[in-house]
């Protein structure tokens, strides 16, 4: 269990934090990043769920926990010796990427094939879930830069990338499934 008695520390002071494993690493490092745009992702979520109901804010809540997940999973660097640790350290799991899985089929049958691009928008909860999608999407980004130059969990960057997916199929649900998505018309401005 977390306990957090003082919320300052004054030990990031010098532009520095430390990773799950204790490693200092200045604050600009690009692990840091990646983690700290999960949690943002994060936040873009929780901001979302204030326009969401039923399922589907229950569903958010799912991936709130899953972000935090995956924000200890990109903070604690991969060893080699994590497996025979008597509590190794907390990774994302095939099974959550399946579950998205799952929940994109059953919101994806609800909507008719795409014929053009969409604008993100339509009703408020739309509107939030592709901004939670194109937080997402950087957070995957980040995650696919730490992987070319470290050690990274595969199932870390999946996750990012099924729930920027997720996050995109849902935003058409909430657009009466997809009957009010806002259209893209190519140079209409020109």
């Amino acid at each position: 269990m977390v306990v957090l008695n003082r919320i300052y520390t004054r030990t990031g002071d010098s532009g520095e934090t430390a990773l799950g494993d204790g490693t200092r690493v200045p604050k600009h490092a690009l692990r840091v990043e990646a983690y700290g745009t999960v949690d943002e992702t994060n936040a873009t979520v929780g901001l979302t769920r204030l326009h969401a109901s039923g399922g589907i804010s229950e569903r958010l809540a799912a991936i709130q926990n899953d972000l935090f997940d995956l924000g200890a999973d990109l903070c604690r660097p991969i060893t080699d010796a994590e497996q025979q640790q008597e509590h190794p350290p907390l990774r994302m799991t095939e099974a959550q990427i399946l579950r998205l899985e799952s929940e994109i089929d059953a919101m994806n049958e609800r909507l008719s094939p795409l014929r053009s691009f969409i604008l993100p928008g339509g009703t408020p909860l739309a509107a939030h879930l592709h901004l939670c999608r194109t937080v997402c999407r950087r957070a995957e980004r980040l995650a696919v830069s730490l992987a070319a130059t470290d050690t990274l969990n595969p199932d870390a960057v999946k996750y990012l990338n099924r729930l920027s997916d997720w996050f995109f199929v849902a935003a058409r649900m909430a657009n009466n499934d997809g009957a009010d998505d806002v259209l893209w018309t190519p140079g209409a401005n020109r």
